[in-house]
């Protein structure tokens, strides 16, 4: 079979429109409000009709008298994720930056962003030559694929294909794609396979076999990517995105719960193929530290494990995932620097002490995304609270170097560079019956921590739902900006001018815990070594074996008499023994 979802242009006036339906004997076409016309079937559950349309027309497919559904690869929306589906004319955008070469992963600082907290594509654009002039490479956007209402992380989306309304139109889009390349700077999109969300997905209605149900997600039944029609939407949908708006990677959400190594494979494997003329990085978050993943066609993973032990470090929290973390936590920090993952395969407490992961050791450090904050890590904690909110300034500037400076791929979370405050919250616009659900079904997440524990307590955790929780979640700059980006420009430009061009022959010498909050590594970067040491605690640490050379960077106290003072963070860059 060789139908494929979502319109396609045969001619001037002419557009091709197909739907996998194999759940129903019939299906009709309405288009702009004209009578329904039957689609043919072609087998396997397809149906498919050619007809005279033009860029902008309203159109969605009736299943029923009693139900019609806009596109599942519908490209955008006239209204919402429960209206009608817009036919898109992606030939009329004329791009600048055509020729756009892209650039390697080692030159990655990724900037993660939401982009309804920035005002949409248009209000991201114009923060854009600000980040390039700081030094960030790569916009990592949060998912932006059509949602229910207009306010969502986007990790409830139901229409891949399209983008939520709320944040602008296709062409705005490309025209922010086209000024960051314009400046040199890299878009990486956040991708949502793992399961669809609970309000505005008809699939079931007439395509049940899209889902397993006889595996489970914590969002539901599973994703059937064993069925060929399935994993060519997904597929497809991640060529899209690539070769439509000129992105240049993806990052795909918790593929852990997709459960499916051969899809992913595959569909690496066929991103390599097909695109060829520039770089395209493909970028995993997975629960499982999969390290074979990062040998089959996939650039990096997020590691979590760089964030929960620094976190651990910084803040002393060790309930939930934490407790993974708590024991010896700078010489699981020494590991992670030295190897990657700190669980390849030890058993994870947190999981029921089952093992988790696999070795990492003899992947290169840029097959790790390192951050101290992304959207998940603020934004599902009860009150979106920040580190700038929990931990001295002194003591995060020494891990904002460790972050920067070391040959991991470095992410900042939007606001990070401003030193802000405010909080990340998580929100919705449910409503009625479901927004309950979420509201009270959230709060009652949190009743197993201590703090929450009282029904009053929980009653202060902010309703998703509300206007208000979206409206505190915008990005403000704290206390004293200048000071917080002025210390990231000069990490960032340190990076660029001494470290990016020898990250990609990074070997590491080792690492070693020097104190009970403070660690000490090395690489060898062709023939130089690289050197960094960072001091997260309250007691000064006994320097091992420390360089004779001026330092390349130091974050707090220079090194004194072989001790390095608390909250301090200190790099060397010197000629190979």
């Amino acid at each position: 079979m060789t139908a494929r979802a979502g319109p396609s242009w045969t001619a001037p006036g002419q557009v091709r429109f197909s739907l996998w339906a194999p759940g129903r004997a019939s299906v009709a076409l309405e288009l702009n409000g004209a009578p329904a016309q039957a689609m043919q079937p072609l087998g396997e559950g397809w149906f498919g009709l050619e007809a005279d349309a033009s860029p902008g027309s309203r159109y969605r497919f009736r299943l029923d008298e009693e139900l019609a559904v806009p596109d599942p690869a519908g490209q955008a929306l006239d209204s919402d994720v429960h209206g009608w589906s817009l036919l898109v004319d992606h030939g009329a955008y004329r791009w600048r930056q055509a020729d756009w070469p892209g650039r390697p992963w080692s030159d990655a600082v990724l900037y993660e962003v939401h982009c309804g907290v920035m005002g949409g594509f248009e209000g991201l654009a114009e923060r854009l030559p600000d980040l390039a002039g700081l030094g960030v490479t790569a916009l990592q956007l949060m998912p932006l694929n059509a949602f229910s209402g207009t306010r969502n992380w986007g990790y409830d989306g139901v229409l891949p294909y399209a983008l939520a309304p709320a944040y602008g139109s296709p062409d705005q889009l490309k025209a922010l794609v086209d000024k960051a390349h314009g400046l040199g700077m890299m878009v990486l999109l956040d991708v949502v396979y793992n399961h669809f969300g609970p309000d505005g997905n008809y699939l079931p209605l007439y395509a049940g076999a899209f889902f397993d149900d006889d595996r489970k997600t914590p969002w539901g039944p599973a994703i059937a990517f064993g069925t060929p029609a399935v994993a060519r939407y997904f597929i497809d949908n991640a060529l899209y995105w690539l070769e439509t708006y000129k992105l240049d990677g993806l990052r795909f959400d918790a593929v852990h719960a997709i459960g499916d190594n051969a899809f992913l494979d595959a569909m690496a494997a066929e991103i390599r193929s097909r695109i060829v003329e520039r770089p395209i990085h493909l970028v995993l978050e997975n629960e499982a530290n999969d390290a074979a993943r990062l040998t089959a066609g996939f650039d990096a993973q997020w590691n979590d494990d760089f964030h929960n032990v620094v976190h651990v470090l910084l803040t002393d929290e060790t309930s939930s995932y934490y407790q993974d973390f708590a024991d010896r936590p700078a010489e699981r920090l020494a590991r992670c620097l030295a190897e990657g993952f700190i669980y390849q395969g030890q058993p994870s407490p947190n999981h029921d002490g089952r093992p988790r992961g696999l070795s990492s050791g003899h992947l290169p450090p840029t097959a790790f995304v390192n951050f101290l904050q992304n959207h998940d890590q603020v934004g599902n904690r009860a009150l979106g609270e920040r580190l700038t909110q929990m931990v001295a300034p002194e003591r995060l500037q020494a891990a904002m170097g460790l972050l920067l400076l070391g040959p991991q791929i470095p992410m900042l979370f939007m606001g990070e560079e401003d030193g802000s405050t405010s909080p990340f919250l998580f929100f919705t616009d449910f409503h009625d019956a479901l927004a309950d659900a979420v509201r009270e079904g959230r709060r009652r997440e949190f009743a197993k921590f201590p703090a929450f524990a009282d029904p009053q307590a929980r009653a202060t955790i902010p309703d998703p739902n509300a206007k208000e929780t979206f409206e505190a979640s915008w990005p403000r700059p704290g206390a004293d900006p200048a000071a917080w980006r002025a210390l990231v420009g000069h990490l960032l430009r340190l990076r660029r001018e001494h470290l990016a061009p020898h990250i990609e022959t990074a070997i590491s010498l080792g690492a070693e815990a020097i104190g009970a909050k403070a660690v000490q590594a090395s690489w060898r970067l062709e023939t130089k070594t690289f050197t960094l040491a960072v001091n997260l605690g309250e007691e000064p640490a006994v320097l091992s074996a420390a360089p004779e050379g001026p330092p390349l960077a130091v974050v707090g106290a220079a090194p004194s008499g072989g001790l390095l003072a608390p909250a301090s963070f200190v790099a060397w860059l010197e000629a190979a023994p």
